[in-house]
């Protein structure tokens, strides 16, 4: 499959999506070097087709007047500043603490000069009606009362006016301490998101480094290899040992466990290994009865996949026994296979078989967050996509090896508790009717 992507220069979106950030990253590492392989080879056929007279040389640039000019420091070198870090620069941390702090203040006095408008408005209708109401009534009685009495009446309505006084400053008095504390519960809420979010920005920045850092590392592992080309060739002798030791010949011996009692099995080993089939006729391979897709259609297709194809080989099955794996689990989305492992610990694992591939996925729990590894399973073989050389005859070959070898050396993905089932009946239920 991954020649085919690096031949067509081309992966489904869908398939993309599957892929782990490491598994991208090596992915477009190799189609740039086929790049960069076809450009060299192109240049070749264009230099000996110029020799014969084929076609005409190439015309020279011609050279432009266009010039960079870098300021140079005290020592000549490229004069550089990064903030922070100049005599007298306060730290990024505590500037970035400070503009948060001062914008969350700056909007939650906004809200609260704008709550207060609308309180102080409501406080004034509220008495100013309460005043016209009593003023009214006030000259109603006036009206009956004799001359002697409008003296009194003038200081008790300056007595009610004066209670009415007071009143609105005790109100006013509650309605700022309300919108003080609102302004300051505002402040507070104000920070913490502004926090979340530069934390969330700080959390994209340290991903685009990562990435920037992979991105370097790779280049520098490409001219490691250039120049170390010997130590590399060793280094993949060993990894081709290592896996012959514990994964294809572990594989093949449990075949040969079974060489005697299974004629179909027998007829399928003798049809892989090199050199002359079994003696007997009737051994022979049976022909396959379906042609498979390019790549999965349905659900009903990838059932028919694994029970023709997968079940053979003993995918999903302890190694040596009829158990099925406690990792093994049926076709359940990215999601799901989340869910299950969202309350274990780093290391859990399992194998889900994939919707997207003639194959499985492999969904690691990580101490935050997940990681998923696809599993090629379309040749005679199992292998991860982009990730790793090895090829293991079995996918319980595949699991062992990783419990005591990493999957990649950035991440060091080590396999360690496998996750079992949690419904009845398991999710895998259909590949086994």
């Amino acid at each position: 499959m991954l020649q085919q992507i690096l031949h067509d220069m081309y992966i489904d979106p869908e398939l993309l999506a599957e892929l782990s950030d490491v598994q991208k990253h090596i992915l477009f590492y190799k189609m740039r070097e086929e790049q960069l392989r076809r450009w060299r080879e192109r240049e070749v056929w264009d230099a000996l087709a110029q020799a014969d007279g084929l076609r005409p040389p190439k015309t020279k640039r011609k050279a432009s007047n266009k010039h960079l000019q870098w300021l140079l420091g005290a020592d000549g070198e490229v004069w550089v500043w990064v903030m922070g870090e100049g005599p007298g620069d306060k730290p990024y941390e505590e500037i970035s603490e400070e503009l948060i702090a001062e914008r969350a203040r700056l909007q939650a006095q906004r809200e609260a000069e704008e709550l207060w408008r609308q309180k102080e408005a409501e406080i004034t209708k509220k008495f100013r009606d309460a005043l016209a109401n009593e003023k009214a009534r006030i000259l109603a009685e006036k009206w009956k009362v004799e001359m002697e009495d409008r003296k009194a009446a003038k200081i008790l309505e300056e007595r009610i006016h004066e209670e009415f006084k007071r009143k609105e400053e005790e109100e006013r008095k509650r309605g700022e301490e309300q919108i003080r504390l609102q302004e300051e519960q505002r402040a507070k809420e104000l920070y913490w998101t502004l926090k979340q979010a530069h934390l969330h920005c700080q959390t994209s920045e340290k991903e685009e480094r990562e990435w920037e850092e992979q991105l370097r590392r790779s280049k520098a592992a490409d001219e490691e290899r250039s120049r170390g080309a010997q130590r590399a060739r060793d280094e993949s002798r060993r990894h081709s040992l290592r896996a012959i030791q514990e994964g294809t010949v572990a594989g093949l011996s449990s075949m040969f466990q079974g060489l005697g009692q299974n004629p179909a099995r027998e007829a399928r080993l003798y049809h892989h290994l090199p050199g002359p089939g079994p003696p007997s006729p009737r051994a022979a391979p049976a022909s396959r009865t379906w042609e498979r897709p390019l790549r999965p259609l349905s659900r009903e297709v990838i059932v028919r996949w694994f029970k023709e194809e997968q079940l053979p080989r003993q995918a999903g099955f302890e190694r040596n026994t009829k158990s099925i794996a406690p990792w093994f689990h049926g076709i359940i989305s990215r999601e799901d296979a989340e869910e299950l492992l969202e309350n274990m610990a780093e290391g859990a694992f399992l194998v889900r078989v994939s919707e997207k591939i003639w194959g499985y996925t492999l969904s690691y729990r990580l101490q935050r967050g997940f990681k998923h590894f696809l599993v090629d399973a379309s040749g005679d073989f199992y292998s991860f996509l982009g990730v790793d050389p090895n090829r293991h005859a079995t996918l319980t070959d595949l699991i062992d090896f990783h419990k005591e070898e990493i999957i990649t050396v950035s991440g060091g993905e080590l396999l360690q508790e496998p996750c079992g089932q949690r419904d009845s009946p398991p999710d895998y239920h259909l590949l086994f009717e």
